[in-house]
């Protein structure tokens, strides 16, 4: 069966419909500010480089999350595994604390880096860029710690997903 996107919808609802149909993983920003973890669930994430080593997130302009985490100097990226669902519900509420007594490890740098994650990577704000009601921000890898046991979160269709082997594989 086919669904179309029809005109019906306002034009937002139907690009974030659309959108959706593109599976991500999803990525908690953190960091320690003022002696507490501060962190954020984002699926917009890609590797951009290999030389030099950069990525990319974007976070939306109303977000009183994005301006605390994009001042620190080091910055904490876990790509959540596929049981930190309830971890990525909450880092994307607006209150409360987002990491709900889920560990985590601190960097000397104060970067945060979720326990049990699928891969951590230390990063260093590169440079950023007008993304419409998002900002664009180019993070300079500094550490990567790769988990290869750990099947990572998928976020597909509004819902979260797990990965399963290709039929005959």
């Amino acid at each position: 069966m086919t669904t179309a996107v029809t005109d019906a919808l306002p034009r937002d609802r139907a690009l974030r419909r659309a959108f959706s149909v593109y599976p991500t993983g999803v990525v908690a920003l953190a960091a320690v500010v003022d002696d507490r973890a501060v962190g954020m669930a984002v699926n917009s994430f890609t590797s951009i480089s290999l030389e030099p080593a950069l990525v990319a997130v974007s976070a939306a302009r109303t977000s009183k999350t994005w301006p605390v985490l994009r001042a620190v100097p080091e910055l904490g990226m876990s790509v959540l595994a596929a049981h930190h669902e309830p971890l990525s519900r909450s880092l994307s509420a607006r209150e409360g604390d987002r990491f709900g007594g889920h560990a985590w490890h601190r960097t000397d740098g104060g970067a945060v880096l979720v326990a049990d994650a699928a891969l951590w990577l230390t990063c260093r704000l590169h440079s950023t860029f007008d993304g419409g009601d998002h900002e664009i921000a180019l993070y300079e890898i500094q550490d990567v710690t790769l988990f290869d046991d750990v099947e990572p979160l998928v976020f597909h269709q509004s819902r979260y997903r797990a990965i399963s082997p290709a039929a005959g594989v």
